[in-house]
């Protein structure tokens, strides 16, 4: 009985050994790979086209992830060992191939993108012959006794995070200097900002706008009014005690503001406005506004009256003929200007040019 457990369990210790060898075979496979027909590569792309035939049987045999995972790894294989057959240098301490151009032309979705335009910066310093000189990123801060960034976030020689400004003997002694030099802060973001915009509108030949009222080479009258309103209305009572000049008329598309009632005030005066509003809420008919009405009816009866003469005097003027002229008409001599061949001058339609009819 022992010697049979003996065995089963040498057996199985076996099985497992066999297993974990094959295993670590499978993971540590050899990089020379055995193909019936070479690949194509086109190393540019990173790109390997397998041609070879593949077996129905096998695929069939074994299960299909574990074939279509095995035949990847062998052509990945073979795409990689293509690749170290290239070029290689060192680049900041790691090893880099040098790829060859591409062989396959891919299909964009989209156009390739222009090149970007010159700032008016970059065609400055063209213009000079000013060269860009590359700068690290790190610099020495001798107060932190340490390395930090020359930008941007805990750079060196950050004046914002300063707990102690001294006052200049110029400046105003009960100043804030800490908002004054947030609101310095501020206003270089803005103007980077702008002048970020500047060269988009430029690149994309957008007029440029200017900034608040810009003067120009020749201002109009409607220029000139609103430059002026709007300086009235830039004080801090944003224009409410400006004295206006002598025969000045008040601004024109300025909107009204809206008028509330005082808070504190006459309390009968609001109690008779929500006793009004709860006497038309709870009145089953609709309110009627005399006057709106009486005027309304008063614009239809001068819209009828005014559509009646028109068509009166439509009428008359076809009664009396739109043509003039002299001539012999139908079977009898016919004297006279009209259609009608009557005596008389006039506009059509009038009681001289109906004129008589003449003799047959």
């Amino acid at each position: 009985m022992s010697d049979t457990l003996s065995k089963m369990a040498a057996c199985s210790i076996e099985d497992v050994l066999a297993k974990a060898e094959q295993d670590e075979a499978e993971k540590l496979k050899s990089i020379t790979v055995q193909k019936e027909l070479d690949l194509e590569f086109d190393i540019g792309n990173l790109v390997a086209y397998d041609k070879n035939r593949i077996d129905i049987r096998q695929f069939r045999e074994q299960k299909k992830d574990d074939f279509l995972r095995s035949l990847a790894r062998d052509n990945t294989q073979l795409l990689i060992n293509e690749i170290w057959k290239h070029p290689t240098e060192r680049v900041e301490e790691v090893i880099v191939v040098k790829l060859p151009e591409p062989t396959t032309a891919l299909p964009r979705e989209k156009p390739p993108p222009k090149p970007r335009p010159p700032t008016k910066w970059e065609e400055f310093a063209k213009l000079k012959g000013i060269q860009k000189k590359k700068k690290t990123n790190l610099v020495w801060d001798d107060v932190a006794k340490e390395w930090k960034r020359r930008w941007g976030y805990k750079r060196v020689n950050d004046g914002t995070k300063e707990w102690l400004i001294e006052v200049p003997e110029t400046a105003d002694p009960n100043e804030d200097q800490f908002a004054k030099r947030n609101k310095a802060k501020k206003e270089k973001v803005a103007k980077n900002e702008l002048h970020r915009l500047r060269n988009i509108a430029r690149a994309q030949k957008i007029k440029v706008p200017g900034v608040g009222l810009t003067p120009t080479a020749q201002q109009s009258k409607t220029d000139l009014v609103r430059a002026v309103n709007v300086a009235k209305v830039s004080t801090a009572s944003a224009g409410k005690f400006q004295d206006r000049l002598p025969k000045e008329k008040a601004p024109r598309n300025t909107g009204k503001k809206r008028k509330f009632q005082p808070v504190i005030g006459n309390f009968s005066n609001e109690k008779q406005r929500q006793l009004d509003l709860l006497k038309v809420m709870d009145s089953k008919k609709p309110r009627l506004d005399v006057n709106k009405a009486v005027n309304k009816q008063m614009r239809e009866d001068d819209r009828e009256e005014s559509a009646a003469k028109f068509r009166k005097g439509a009428k008359k003027g076809r009664k009396g003929g739109n043509f003039s002229g002299k001539g012999k008409g139908g079977g009898g001599k016919r004297k006279g200007k009209g259609r009608a061949g009557g005596k008389g001058q006039g506009p059509p339609g009038g009681k001289k040019g109906a004129g008589k009819l003449g003799k047959r």
